[in-house]
């Protein structure tokens, strides 16, 4: 192992743990419930009334989840300190109707989530994840984590020209995985599904349901310096959150309350009651604030001292396409977190929010790059610019630099994980 490990590699271990048990954002939101309630944290119902008391707590709504911690002495007017992050990643998703055939093949009629590199989900072994909906109004986790689903490629016997002209894909046509041949029936997707789960068919009324890559995380590289994974966007950012939450919940002389919010459905553009855009995060910071007997003014005044960490993967600079990055901001794999800036507010980074990341990679004793995008280039964003907007709170942009972003396996630095974590914390303890 090289010499540059010399960071927690069992916190990349623990990420390789989280990544492979989180298939599905639901999964992801289960895995950072589990990490929480070892840590003390409680489940408390939005539903239920709410109460003022210290210590951790945690919503969850479909594939996203809230959680804090009140410190004591916590006054209505107290601010919150942020980690905002996301638990969707771009992939295939199950339709309404699945079951079809094809030239004898039985294939499984599958959506286009997000924006994924449609290539990288080709001839690979995916399994089925996700959620069922019960006839009583339950949800049952589903994770058929072996290989059960293949999308072929076209061999280059039938497409002679494809080393030269790139493999171009019909997103409707090409895009369809097999599961065996025969004949197929309605409703034999969900019989199987139902039989994994060990419930009747006849009582699931509603599933989300999503193919993922099976191949486990792995380090990579004569020295390992590297973590080749599936999700690392963002379920990287979440599992940081998570240890550096967990991390301070009990620390005395906090200041601030600590927040977690992973958000679903980033990567189609937050718009739904579980993502950035709706009101979950709104709701559950003003509740904290009235639960403990505050005011508007209160309200106000709280989240007038507030700060969120948007954190989400970057881009490092790619060897085989550097033109495509700015010539002056290169990221680095083990280089440490990155700051993401945009002047036209894609990412919600300013002057301000620079400066409180900075000191807090000083404090954590962890290195900081920059990230800014090629002018010919357009910029990806982040929930971060939507956060600073619907709740006013001051909001920088960060994440770690990976390559293949949107592949159905990314990679990444194997020391950058950590070192993302420890920035976090003491962003949140300070």
């Amino acid at each position: 192992m090289s010499a540059q490990s010399q960071f927690d590699r069992g916190h990349t271990d623990d990420l390789a743990d989280f990544i492979t048990a989180s298939p599905s954002p639901y999964h992801a939101v289960a895995s950072t419930a589990e990490r929480l309630e070892k840590a003390g944290f409680r489940h408390v119902a939005e539903t239920d009334p709410w109460t003022g008391e210290t210590g951790g707590r945690y919503v969850v709504r479909g594939g996203a989840i809230v959680a804090w911690y009140v410190p004591e002495g916590a006054r209505p007017e107290t601010p919150f300190r942020i980690i905002g992050a996301h638990t969707d990643s771009p992939n295939l998703r199950v339709k309404p109707r699945p079951d079809f055939a094809a030239q004898g093949w039985r294939q499984v009629a599958v959506e286009i989530y997000g924006g994924p590199l449609l290539n990288s989900w080709l001839d690979r072994d995916l399994g089925l994840s996700g959620r069922i909906v019960l006839r009583d109004a339950t949800t049952r986790l589903i994770a058929v984590d072996r290989p059960l689903l293949r999308v072929p490629q076209l061999a280059i016997h039938l497409d002679r020209g494809v080393n030269e002209n790139g493999v171009v894909l019909d997103r409707q046509r090409h895009t369809q995985p097999i599961w065996g041949i025969g004949d197929v029936h309605e409703g034999m997707l969900i019989e199987f599904v139902a039989e994994e789960a060990g419930v009747d068919a006849a009582e699931i009324v509603g599933w989300d349901l999503m193919a993922h890559d099976v191949q486990p995380p792995a380090y990579l590289g004569r020295d390992r310096e590297l973590l080749a994974a599936a999700r690392l966007d963002n379920q990287l950012s979440v599992h940081a959150g998570t240890a550096a939450l967990a991390a301070v919940a009990g620390s005395p002389g906090l200041s601030y309350i600590p927040v977690l919010a992973a958000f679903d459905h980033e990567e189609n553009g937050s718009q739904a009651d579980s993502g950035a855009s709706g009101p979950l995060l709104g709701t559950v910071l003003e509740r904290l604030v009235f639960a403990r007997g505050g005011s508007y003014d209160d309200k106000a005044r709280a989240f007038a001292g507030t700060i969120c960490v948007s954190a989400d993967t970057g881009h490092a600079v790619h060897p085989n396409y550097p033109e495509r990055h700015d010539p002056t901001h290169r990221p680095m794999p083990n280089g440490g977190p990155i700051l993401k800036i945009n002047v036209n507010q894609r990412y919600a980074t300013d002057g301000v929010g620079r400066g409180v990341f900075a000191a807090a990679c000083d404090r954590a004793g962890v290195p900081c790059q920059e990230f800014v995008s090629n002018n010919a280039m357009p910029c990806g964003t982040t929930i971060g610019p939507i956060t600073a907007a619907r709740h006013g709170i001051t909001t920088v942009d960060v994440g770690v630099p990976c390559l293949s972003m949107h592949s159905a396996r990314e990679l990444c630095g194997a020391d950058d994980p950590h070192l993302l974590a420890s920035a976090l914390k003491a962003f949140l303890e300070t």
